[in-house]
C-alpha cells in the first residue's frame, strides 16, 4: 500500500503526521474530560501548564 500513496508518504516526511498527531492529543484530551468529569484535578503537566 506504500508505493501507492508516495505523496502522502512525502508529505509525512515533510510535514508530519497530522492524522497522528491529531489523534493523540484528541485522546488526551478524552482522558481529560474523563477526569474531570468524575472530579479528578488534572496536574500542572496534563493541562500543559509550565
Amino acid at each position: 500500500m506504500n508505493e501507492e500513496l508516495p505523496i502522502y508518504e512525502s508529505l509525512i516526511r515533510e510535514r508530519g503526521d497530522v492524522v497522528e498527531e491529531a489523534r493523540v492529543v484528541a485522546e488526551e484530551t478524552q482522558h481529560q474530560m474523563t477526569q474531570a468529569l468524575n472530579g479528578v484535578a488534572a496536574t500542572p503537566h496534563e493541562t500543559g501548564a509550565p
